[in-house]
């Protein structure tokens, strides 16, 4: 909020698809996938929006823009990117990365 969006939906299924937040700031609509690591162990949080996964959310996206009609909007796909260090104790730290237009809409139909 404090950037300027406005939070339309959080934790919100759409085409059998949990899609984290979908905000709006002015014309441009952002379906935002969040992602966070309290350990690099399994990797950086924003390498596990594969393609797999933007599949999905294109998917999600999709339904969700059928059922809601939002005309003349620009939508993209972000991704924030959330890292802790020092989880549950005194020493928390938290990083936050925020990725615009992380990834392009993906073909969600069948392929053959």
């Amino acid at each position: 909020r404090r950037r300027g969006y406005r939070i339309l939906a959080r934790n919100v299924r759409a085409g059998g698809v949990e899609l984290d937040l979908i905000v709006r700031r002015g014309r441009d609509l952002a379906f935002v996938e969040v992602k966070t690591r309290s350990s690099q162990r399994t990797g950086l949080p924003e390498l596990a929006v594969d393609f797999k996964k933007q599949r999905r959310l294109t998917q999600g996206a999709e339904a969700w823009l059928r059922a809601h009609r939002h005309i003349g909007l620009r939508p993209r796909f972000d991704v924030i990117a959330c890292e802790v260090s020092g989880f549950k104790t005194s020493q928390e730290q938290w990083s936050l990365r925020h990725f615009k237009n992380a990834f392009e809409a993906c073909e969600t139909g069948p392929s053959f």
